[in-house]
């Protein structure tokens, strides 16, 4: 049988995730209905336009992925259907995952395989 300290702290851990949940919520809705206001129902990356209960398929997107920065005229939002956000935050996630790497390049430890290594020596020999 728990105890009821345990079940008190159960409780109490689940009411503050309760307030944050709503409280995010709250935030969310305030500031996707000033986007809406703002900006045209228009998907800022596919172009689709949404009207009626397919606006609900329109999300706000903070272009600094800070959810927290809400500027009054809307310049860290942009409009995304759900399709374009998901892509959207899953390019970070693969952008992430290649770290450090350069476009055209892979990184040093990916190969320990040097085929080349003695050529210069070989093509001395040669001559």
């Amino acid at each position: 049988m728990p105890s009821k300290k345990k079940t008190t702290e159960k409780e109490r851990l689940g009411q503050i995730v309760a307030e944050a949940r709503q409280r995010r919520q709250e935030l969310e809705k305030t500031y996707r209905e000033k986007a809406l206001k703002l900006f045209p129902p228009i998907c800022g990356r596919c172009g689709r336009e949404f009207a009626g209960k397919k606006l609900r398929e329109l999300t706000v997107h903070h272009k600094d992925h800070n959810h927290d920065n809400n500027p009054p005229d809307g310049s860290n939002w942009e409009l995304l259907c759900i399709y374009c956000h998901d892509n959207e935050h899953s390019r970070d996630t693969v952008a992430e995952a290649y770290e450090g790497a350069t476009t055209g390049q892979s990184r040093a430890s990916d190969f320990s395989n040097k085929p080349f290594a003695a050529l210069e020596e070989l093509l001395k020999r040669k001559k």
